[in-house]
């Protein structure tokens, strides 16, 4: 695989079961040690894609590329390059950590020496060293992913795909496997799956929103704002002549704010308005300076509203119903 080319290459996927479309022409890239959010609300098709990348699943149609080889003539040799972690993570009860790792990193090819020096990498990096002498069946969730994900990378594979590594941990369980999963960056190409949010925009490069089987959106989460929302928001708490002077204030800063209020004004006589405008660049500044210099008004606060990943996700995927002339009665996950 040359330097330049993308770790993932997906081209018009299809996948269909029975005439039921799960995946529905489906192409993205995933460039070399970037990791790569893949959202969709249950049922979009989003595990049935992440099989085929594996190489778990044949493709009805398509094209899918894995370090430069296709998974679809050369399956097996593509499964080397892939560490994968499923969804409930099947892992065996009666062993061991260390005993565990130490099977896998064998029947991935390992070399005992190798192994020795490379277990006590993951185990340090997965913070499972405590736990290493523990059974698998008697340790929590948390550890229990941590495992999951040490044998993932075990043998430092080029592409690392991820179903919902931190479904059913708690806070601090998910602050540790986000962390872990950000250290892989620029080392590894990651593809994560999560419907924790919040996660999702911490950790990874760029988002992939599916839905129905199609791509919606993606982007970097600052492009599907703009994509998505198309302007930027500002909360201003202002009193004076808002009425009358207020606009023409504005316009002189930027022609193409637009101005809508909130709220009945306060007992100070301050209203809350939402300023929206198409420039993407930051006017908080000038704003701020502009108004807080102009006698005809009192200001109290200024925020830049920044819509959520969760609004983007909800608003792209009404986005991809809307475009669906007649949604499947059933889906497929």
């Amino acid at each position: 695989m040359s330097a330049d080319t993308p770790a993932i290459e997906v081209h018009d996927l299809v996948k269909t079961y029975a005439g039921i479309t799960a995946v529905n022409k489906v192409s993205f890239t995933v460039a070399k040690g970037e990791i790569l959010g893949f959202l969709g609300p249950n049922g979009a098709g989003k595990s049935t894609t992440m099989r085929i990348l594996t190489g778990y699943l044949p493709a009805t149609s398509g094209q899918v590329n894995v370090c430069g080889l296709s998974v679809a003539t050369h399956a097996d040799e593509v499964k080397k390059f892939i560490g994968y972690m499923p969804e409930n993570n099947p892992l065996p009860e009666d062993m061991r950590v260390s005993e565990y790792l130490h099977y896998r990193g064998r029947l991935k090819g390992l070399s005992r020496g190798k192994l020795s020096i490379r277990l006590d990498e993951v185990l340090e990096l997965c913070d499972l060293k405590r736990v290493r002498h523990r059974i698998i069946g008697k340790l929590s969730k948390g550890f229990r992913q941590r495992v999951g994900i040490a044998e993932v990378i075990l043998a430092e594979p080029p592409v690392i795909i991820m179903d919902e590594p931190t479904i059913g941990l708690d806070p601090h369980q998910i602050l540790i496997v986000r962390d872990l999963i950000a250290s892989l960056r620029g080392r590894m190409t990651v593809i994560i799956s999560s419907h924790i949010l919040p996660e999702i925009e911490m950790t990874c490069d760029r988002v992939l929103i599916i839905n129905q089987g199609r791509v919606v959106s993606q982007g970097t989460p600052a492009d599907l704002r703009r994509e998505v929302f198309g302007h930027s928001r500002y909360e201003l708490e202002i009193a004076g002549d808002t009425a009358a002077a207020l606009p023409g204030a504005l316009t002189k800063i930027e022609p193409t704010i637009h101005i809508a209020e909130t709220g009945e004004p306060d007992s100070a006589g301050f209203r809350k308005l939402c300023l929206t405008t198409v420039r993407d660049d930051d006017l908080g500044e000038v704003l701020l300076r502009t108004l807080a210099a102009d006698d005809r008004f009192r200001l109290r606060s200024l925020n830049r509203m920044h819509p959520s990943l969760e609004d983007v996700f909800l608003a792209a995927t009404k986005r991809g119903w809307e475009a669906v002339d007649e949604p499947a009665a059933t889906t497929v996950r």
